[in-house]
């Protein structure tokens, strides 16, 4: 008789429990309640199994991700509120952090004030989702993320399992789901990111107390009970319930905690369908857990798509083999190659929390970005951006001006982006193998954007019979040189019919010999960076 995986499950807990009852003299309970200790997954039915095995060998990626190129990802929550930048639920709770001290200053001590009041300070007040939206696709996203928790624990959408959600607290708005209905009404693909499966242990923080001063051993407000709350504007609330320390501090996540988390994501996939999971996890979180979680989105995404399977997940830290069913994430890193399996890049235009303070207020030129995703797109990436936004939802100068040069770009130049795939080499030039993981010129930590690109860097994509070759920056004189398109490149052994820069009907001149392919890019039109030369073969 074949068993099944639960019942597996079972007997190798129950002989674990047996092995610990021998062992270490526990008493005979503990042997036959174990095995209700594991955690409890309910997948939709279909092919996708949650092993590794299922999933790489079932899962095809969607084409729609591989056109799309570029996203916007509203990393936005309520650690966004008090605007001293990220991980401030975290770090509040840390007397030796700079977020501590300015906690203490705008609120008060943390055993009085903690995170859950942060929260219903949250009002979203001046958000307009269908402004920023238009923004957004002006500025070429071909689809939207919304983040749906963080590692904070609160739910930015009308949670089932979680009573600290957008709904219930704060802003009282459902913020994926307005996301989700607008995205799509404007023709864009819908994600997600999820990154509250660490909070058993970031939290950890809040169950101390200060270590000298005038409140040292005062406990913070992370082991509140729900009970601590009569009376207060919390009542009824449990503090458990967001900070989930009811353990010692260093033990792992415990079955009930995991099982929680599995049904407030399956919850989060059944209520709003994402085209796109990213996962803020070292592979998938909580080990089965997540790939519990990724086979129920691979099943259930045909029955929202006409039978198409339309989701894709992206995580960190992916082996190789485990890229054949998840995207891999690069943030603070930068790969120097064209990599086969396509991946992404996620970065952010400023801090990932909203922050005001000077440590943590810069953002770096339009120019930087776009040659980002033009370094990304070349190397068989897909980029995908977050935009920071203020606790009030008003987006700011520095993010507006961006968005006014990207949509500027995008609009006569998309075409090099949108539905290409990566040539046979992704580049040339003096930035070829340079590392972008290191720190910049000023010293500042490294946010995977790499080194300045000149005229002599050139990245290639390709759509068709048509190769684009983009001019990293104007060059003096007006000559490009390709040297990966000379007379006997073994890169593109035909002839050039011609060479057209985008956004220009004229054909431009150019030269071809044994050294390169020299192009002469006239004054005027067109921006100072990212030129894109788009290339033709003879007929």
């Amino acid at each position: 008789m074949k068993m099944t995986r639960r019942e597996a499950i079972g007997i190798l807990v129950g002989g674990m429990a047996a092995g610990l009852t021998s062992r270490w003299g526990l008493s005979g309970a503990f042997a036959q309640t174990a095995p209700s200790t594991a955690p409890s997954y309910d997948i939709a039915p279909g092919p996708f199994q949650p092993t590794w095995e299922s999933l790489e060998q079932n899962y095809h990626l969607p084409d729609w991700y591989r056109d799309a190129k570029f996203g916007i990802w509203m990393h936005w929550g309520p650690q966004c509120q008090p605007g001293d930048g990220d991980w401030y639920a975290k770090y509040m709770y840390d007397q030796g952090r700079p977020q501590y001290q300015f906690h203490l200053k705008k609120y008060g001590h943390p055993s009085k004030f903690g995170f859950k009041d942060v929260i219903n300070q949250w009002k979203a007040e001046k958000w307009d989702p269908a402004a920023l939206l238009q923004r957004f696709k002006g500025a070429g996203a071909r689809f939207l993320v919304s983040m749906a928790n963080h590692h904070d624990n609160f739910d930015n959408f009308n949670s089932k399992y979680q009573p600290w959600n957008s709904v219930n607290v704060g802003p009282k708005k459902d913020i994926v789901g307005t996301w989700a209905k607008l995205a799509r009404e404007a023709g864009l693909n819908f994600g997600v990111s999820v990154h509250a499966a660490r909070s058993w242990n970031w939290y950890e923080d809040a169950q101390g107390s200060d270590t000298a001063g005038p409140l040292a051993g005062v406990p913070y407000d992370g082991k509140l009970t729900k009970a601590d709350g009569k009376g207060l504007w919390w009542e009824d609330l449990d503090p458990q319930d967001l900070y989930a320390q009811n353990h010692a501090v260093g033990a792992q996540p415990d079955a009930a905690y995991r099982t929680k988390f599995f049904n407030r994501i399956k919850d989060l996939f059944d209520q709003h369908h994402p085209d796109l999971v990213f996962f803020d996890d070292s592979k998938l979180p909580l080990g089965d857990t997540g790939l519990n979680l990724a086979a129920h989105l691979f099943n259930s995404s045909p029955q929202w798509n006409n039978g198409k399977l339309q989701s894709a997940i992206i995580a960190n830290g992916l082996s190789v083999i485990e890229q054949h069913a998840v995207v891999n994430n690069l943030e603070r890193n930068m790969t120097l190659d064209l990599l086969k399996t396509p991946w992404s890049k996620g970065n952010c235009l400023g801090p990932w929390h909203y922050s005001t303070a000077d440590y943590n207020k810069g953002y770096r030129k339009s120019s930087d970005w776009i040659h980002l995703l033009v370094d990304v797109v070349s190397k068989n990436g897909t980029f995908l951006l977050a935009i920071p936004l203020p606790g009030s939802g008003e987006i700011d100068d520095k993010a507006t001006a961006f968005l006014d040069d990207m949509t500027k770009w995008m609009a006569v130049n998309s075409e090099c982006i949108y539905d290409t795939r990566p040539w046979v080499i992704y580049g040339e030039g003096p930035s070829v193998k340079n590392d972008a993981s290191a720190r910049d010129s000023a010293g500042n930590p490294p946010r995977g954007l790499g080194p300045n690109l000149t005229a002599s860097d050139i990245r290639f994509t390709t759509k068709g019979n048509v190769l684009y070759a983009i001019v990293m920056g104007r060059p003096d004189g007006g000559k490009a040189n390709i040297k990966a398109l000379a007379s006997k490149s073994a890169h593109y052994p035909g002839e050039i019919g011609s060479v057209q820069m985008l956004g220009a009907s004229d054909k431009l001149v150019f030269s071809r010999d044994e050294a390169s392919l020299a192009v002469m890019i006239p004054d005027g039109g067109g921006s100072d960076y990212a030129i894109p030369l788009k290339i033709t073969p003879k007929a």
